[in-house]
């Protein structure tokens, strides 16, 4: 069922006009259609998105046999497997707290996301409630094949201002993903893909620079940061499952130069300043090899 009430919130609905109109219509629905229900239990990963204790948004890589996320019903999606209590996300599972959950399958480019809200936690897995399920086109996706890769997982790092190492995987990056929330009870958390060619994301010092293409014109990310200029980037490495988070203050450029900044046809960009992050080495016990088709 289509979302019987207009699905935006201000910050969404003032980013649409911003741009120039938001969609003629919309696909968000209130409850997941079978062929969501049906996509999320054939994922071996997804990412997962929320608020930590200090309220930033947050995101990670959640991984397990197909099937691990199983869609008993149209509102309920359940995750079989544990987090990290170091990660970030941990403390953002907790019974009322907002979550976002995209599904994305490189090989196919299909994605599909999920918001709504934690309804239990247990020491296996936890429950969430869905408020909103809508798909996205396979846009920017960058078409890859997974591989089980199984691995102990290594050290968890902490910093406050990016390394060689983080600068370099950032500049390699063809994907990631961008966790925001608008705060107040029209609110929630989205966590949304990111991708294009390597290099795409500009980063200058702390802070990253990413162009916005064309897509749904929902403004679910832009929205976000308008109403609350914070989000979190999380970085894949497709070969050793190293995660990259960070998080800091986020700003949208509403009439960047696109061109002139060298983001061929992008609309605007957005800005990411860090101010904290962590890696998790061999956090994801998956690795994936590009398609020769990658698009």
């Amino acid at each position: 069922m289509i979302h019987p009430q207009d699905p935006f919130h201000a910050g969404e609905l003032e980013a649409q006009r911003l741009a120039g109109g938001g969609p003629g219509g919309h696909g968000i629905r209130e409850a997941m259609p079978d062929q969501h229900r049906a996509f999320f239990q054939t994922l071996p990963y997804a990412v997962l998105a929320g608020l930590d204790l200090a309220g930033e948004p947050a995101a990670t890589m959640v991984a397990g046999p197909a099937g691990f996320i199983s869609a008993p019903n149209p509102l309920t999606l359940t995750v079989a497997t544990a987090l990290d209590p170091r990660d970030p996300m941990a403390s953002a599972l907790a019974p009322g707290a907002p979550f976002a959950l995209l599904g994305i399958d490189f090989a196919t480019r299909r994605r599909n996301r999920a918001n709504g809200r934690v309804a239990a936690v247990a020491p296996a897995g936890y429950w969430l409630v869905v408020d909103q399920s809508f798909g996205n086109c396979p846009q920017y996706i960058q078409q890859r094949e997974v591989h089980a890769a199984p691995r102990s997982p290594g050290r968890f790092e902490t910093f406050t201002a990016l390394d060689a190492e983080a600068a370099d995987q950032i500049a390699a990056a063809d994907t990631f993903f961008v966790a925001t929330a608008a705060m107040g009870p029209d609110g929630g958390v989205d966590v949304s893909h990111r991708g294009g060619r390597p290099g795409f994301v500009k980063l200058e010092g702390g802070r990253l620079t990413v162009p916005d293409f064309r897509g749904n014109r929902y403004f679910n990310t832009l929205g976000n940061m308008l109403a609350y200029p914070r989000a979190a980037a999380l970085f894949l490495d497709f070969q050793t499952g190293d995660l990259l988070h960070l998080q800091g203050a986020a700003e949208v450029s509403w009439d960047a130069d696109a061109e002139a900044t060298g983001f061929a046809g992008a609309q605007r960009t957005w800005s990411l300043q860090v101010e904290a992050g962590w890696r998790r080495r061999a956090a994801v016990p998956l690795s994936w090899t590009a398609s020769p088709t990658s698009a």
